[in-house]
C-alpha cells in the first residue's frame, strides 16, 4: 500500500484535494463515487455486517473531509483514506462488542506425543497461500476467515488481506508488536486447517 506515487498521480492528487478543498460538489460527489466501493469491502471484511460497514464508511468519509487539510503527502491519498477507513471499522467493531476474545485452540492443527502433526493421509502440490489466490477458492477462503474468532481475524485480515505493516497492525489494535506476531502465526495456522479440505479437494 506504500509504494511510491507516480508524479502524475500525485500531481492529479493534489488538483482534487484542492477541488475537495473548495468543497466543490461536484467533485466530492465523484469522489465518493469512485472510493466508497473499495471503502465498503474493507469495512465488510472487518465487521462482517453490511450495516455497520456503511456506518464506518460514513464516519471514514466525515473524518476524511475534516482532516483534509492535515493531508501532507508522505504516501498517497488511498493510502491516508485506508487507514481512516480501517481504525472507523476497527472503533464501531469495539463499540459493538459482539464477540469477547475467544480461545483459537480448537481450530489449530492437533500433534502427538512425538509433537509429530496428526492429519489424514493426502497429498497436495498447492499450498494454502496459493488457494488465497485463486479466483474459485476466494469466497470460500474468506468465508473460513470469518470462522476465526474476532481477535484472531482481524490481526489475519489487517497484515495478509490489507496489508499492513506488524507496527501499523500493533498501533490499530493498541497491542505490542510481538503479541500481533503471535496471534498472527496461530491465525495462519488454524485458517490452514480450515484449508485444507479445499487442498485435499485440489488434489484429488
Amino acid at each position: 500500500m506504500d509504494k511510491q506515487t507516480p508524479k502524475s498521480e500525485l500531481v492529479e492528487t493534489d488538483e482534487v484535494i484542492k477541488q475537495l478543498r473548495r468543497a466543490d460538489r461536484t467533485q466530492l460527489g465523484r469522489f465518493v463515487r469512485h472510493h466508497g466501493v473499495w471503502m465498503l469491502a474493507v469495512s465488510k471484511r472487518i465487521l462482517q455486517d453490511e450495516g455497520h460497514a456503511e456506518d464506518a464508511v460514513q464516519n471514514a468519509f466525515a473524518s476524511i473531509f475534516r482532516n483534509l487539510e492535515t493531508f501532507e503527502g508522505g504516501s498517497s491519498l488511498k493510502t491516508w483514506m485506508h487507514r481512516i477507513q480501517i481504525n472507523e471499522a476497527l472503533m464501531l467493531l469495539r463499540k459493538r462488542k459482539r464477540r469477547k476474545e475467544e480461545s483459537i485452540d480448537d481450530l489449530l492443527p492437533e500433534f502427538d506425543a512425538g509433537d509429530c502433526r496428526v492429519m489424514d493421509e493426502w497429498t497436495s502440490e498447492r499450498s494454502p497461500e496459493s488457494l488465497m489466490q485463486v479466483t474459485q477458492f476466494q469466497e470460500a477462503v474468506a468465508d473460513l476467515i470469518d470462522q476465526l474468532p474476532d481477535n484472531y481475524r482481524v490481526v489475519l485480515l489487517l497484515r495478509d488481506i490489507e496489508e499492513l505493516s506488524t507496527a501499523e497492525v500493533a498501533q490499530m489494535l493498541e497491542m505490542s508488536e510481538a503479541n500481533v506476531k503471535v496471534r498472527l502465526h496461530r491465525a495462519r495456522a488454524a485458517l490452514k486447517k480450515l484449508l485444507e479440505p479445499l487442498m485435499r479437494e485440489e488434489s484429488l
